[in-house]
């Protein structure tokens, strides 16, 4: 028998919802109780009415998404998952924002089951589930047939103020209404109400027009009216063409006598008094705190049972799609394990031993190969793709640019546009669907605008892969903006994300294998502007020696005097270098060091075998070389640049920056004291 939603139980679910949020933020003394007191009808009208999901199964790849991109409400998503049966235990809640517990200040991907991405910094959410809804119509293009098939789901999320406010939000919305992203669904928390007090003292725009000049569908509905609530998100859902945003406005700390509307009840507890007016004035037991009672419980306990019943359904629908449609679904099976050839490294490897040639050239040879091999990699630039030498050969632009006739969204190709802050976040979102493997490209220095994130990557562990090209001051004329300098240092600094910086074709071919491959977190490419040489390399080489983050290039008849180490183009550098040092009497061993970061997960034995203790390492890098430092010792030295760049043209620049090999050398020779 199914229990009626009636207004007395559907008020009393709703304080279920705010009072286990105010009792979980006054049990950690910390925390963001407003949001949830304002947002629990709504929230629950999507959950029950509209979000396709089932609890038992958090990663079923035909459920909707949800993103609170509002992350600070954390306690709202952990009721509802806590509710609908997700796992999540009352000893969790009341464990919100303990050490080790599955609730986290915000919600933090991997963490929590449910939780589809970490939020938190405002805007990145937004972004993030513009990704995912844009891997959604990606899949289903591909895969689906006859409106069946793989991704016919919706991305939902709530949004706030803050969200709006940040600009990454702007960049994300632009392209969300330019690819016609129908199945997006953004309910914005219009709460009138920021930390600092009324959002009157920073934002004045009329967000209504700006979503409506961006090409979306919005609509505006009182936070409080369920039924009014249903019939946008239905309506919402039936919008094909146009990503949809429902404003709605709502009561920060909704109930509290004291706090309701006011920027208290956003990022501190109520306190011991205010909750018990709180709990009298919406009529709720004072004790027990974390309550959920009884015919609340049974509700959400039918609910669960009936969402995992629309899921069989939804199943049933799958399996008749996969016999009607054999090839697409082997295609989706897939692109969903994203299999790969066990030679990979050498198939992307082959042609390229002898071939001289920018390291943004040899990526893009190389991505061709991956085209072919893996095709369900997709990526794009940010307006840079004949600089970054990211464009797939014979793949249609996604968007509006594929053509009137075409699907926009066959392609596997994305111009990002101008946009470097949305194609980070949007990027990620597409890892995160799991069905693609994304790329993005841009100039090293732009990995500024992208930082935040990056860094969302490293921490959710996303496998996202990151394209910067013009990675030094080699790229010459366009001066010092564009030349970055302390970028390889600043991404280097990021845990779990690994930074690969090619010296010629074969490392660039073993890189892009070695990434495509891992599965644990972020790469992020490091490509030269200007032509290198390939490298000359001892017959010991093996290709997997890249993937172990340094390996030795050469090295003299008896013992080296000296290790030259050298990343990227400084690689050539350090080998020239060698030679001169040779003639002189010193002997080197020249070292190219990838990547840090898998040179440091080795074993002690190989780091050993590639730098000796007893032998001084002088590390070249054309950059600041502060992350190279742990790996000279005190015996070493770092051979970078203190400053920023200039304009003109490389081989001047080389000049005058001393990264020649006769300046090179001269300075070994100096430092050794010979």
């Amino acid at each position: 028998m199914t229990t009626t939603l009636t207004p007395a139980l559907r008020e009393k679910i709703e304080n279920t919802i705010r009072f286990l949020a105010v009792d979980a933020v006054e049990r950690a003394g910390c925390g963001h109780p407003g949001a949830p007191m304002g947002l629990a009808r709504p929230a629950l009208e999507l959950w029950n009415a509209h979000l396709r999901f089932d609890p038992a199964d958090p990663d079923w790849p035909l459920r909707d998404r949800f993103v609170l991109s509002a992350g600070h409400a954390s306690m709202l998503l952990y009721s509802l998952l806590h509710l609908f049966g997700y796992g999540l235990s009352m000893e969790e809640l009341e464990n919100f924002r303990q050490l080790h517990s599955k609730t986290p200040g915000h919600p933090e991907y991997g963490d929590t089951p449910g939780v589809e991405v970490t939020t938190g910094p405002l805007g990145q959410g937004f972004a993030h589930g513009v990704g995912m809804a844009l891997a959604g119509r990606l899949a289903r293009a591909r895969f689906g047939e006859g409106g069946e098939g793989p991704g016919h789901h919706c991305v939902y999320g709530i949004v706030s103020d803050g969200d709006l406010m940040e600009g990454v939000s702007y960049e994300s919305a632009s392209l969300a209404g330019h690819l016609g992203l129908g199945n997006l669904v953004y309910l914005y928390d219009d709460n009138e109400v920021t930390i600092d007090g009324p959002t009157s003292l920073s934002f004045s725009e009329d967000v209504q027009r700006r979503f409506e000049a961006q090409r979306w569908h919005v609509q505006r509905v009182d936070g409080q009216d369920a039924e009014g609530l249903g019939r946008a998100l239905a309506e919402a859902r039936d919008e094909v063409d146009r990503p949809s945003l429902v404003i709605m406005r709502t009561t920060i700390g909704f109930g509290s006598p004291n706090r309701a509307g006011l920027s208290k009840a956003h990022g501190e507890k109520l306190g011991e008094e205010e909750v018990r007016l709180t709990k009298e004035a919406l009529g709720w037991p004072q004790e027990p705190t974390f309550l959920v009672p009884d015919d609340v419980r049974a509700w959400f306990s039918e609910r669960s049972r009936a969402k995992t019943a629309e899921r069989s359904a939804a199943d049933e629908r799958l399996a008749a799609w996969r016999a009607a449609s054999p090839e697409r679904a082997a295609a989706w099976d897939v692109a969903r394990r994203q299999a790969l050839p066990g030679d990979l490294a050498a198939r992307l490897a082959e042609g390229l031993e002898d071939k001289a040639d920018a390291t943004r050239k040899h990526s893009g040879a190389v991505l061709q190969r991956i085209a072919e091999l893996a095709p369900w990699v997709v990526g794009g630039s940010a307006d840079l793709t004949p600089s970054n030498n990211t464009a797939i050969s014979g793949s249609a632009p996604v968007g509006p640019a594929a053509g009137a006739d075409a699907d926009p969204f066959a392609g596997r190709y994305l111009h990002f546009g101008i946009r470097e802050h949305a194609m980070g976040g949007v990027t990620n979102g597409i890892a995160l669907d799991g069905t693609f493997r994304p790329y993005t490209g841009t100039f090293l220095v732009f990995s500024d605008y992208m930082r935040p994130s990056v860094r969302l990557a490293a921490l959710m562990g996303v496998p996202s892969i990151y394209v910067f090209t013009h990675d030094s001051i080699f790229l010459g004329e366009d001066g010092p903006t564009h030349q970055p300098i302390e970028h390889l240092d600043a991404l280097r600094a990021i845990p779990n994300l690994t930074l690969l910086r090619p010296a010629d074709g074969v490392e660039t071919a073993a890189a892009w294998s070695w990434a495509l491959q891992q599965t644990a977190g972020p790469v992020a490419f490091a490509l030269t502007r200007q032509g290198v040489p390939a490298l000359t390399r001892d017959a010991s080489f093996d290709l997997e020696h890249v993937a172990r983050g340094a390996y030795v290039v050469s090295d003299p008849e008896g013992p080296p005097d000296v290790v030259l180490l050298g990343t990227g183009s400084e690689v050539a550098l350090a080998a020239e270098a060698a030679a001169k040092l040779h003639s002189g009497g010193v002997s080197a061993r020249v070292v190219s060091a990838p990547s840090l970061e898998l040179f440091a997960a080795q074993d002690a034995s190989w780091r050993e075998s590639v730098l000796p203790r007893d032998v001084p390492v002088v590390a070249v890098e054309a950059a600041r070389g502060t992350s190279l430092w742990p790996w000279v010792g005190a015996r070493g030295l770092v051979y970078g640049i203190e400053g920023f760049g200039a304009s003109a043209p490389h081989k001047r620049l080389a000049e005058h920056f001393g990264f020649t090999p006769d300046a090179v050398a001269a300075r070994v020779v100096a430092h050794l004291g010979r």
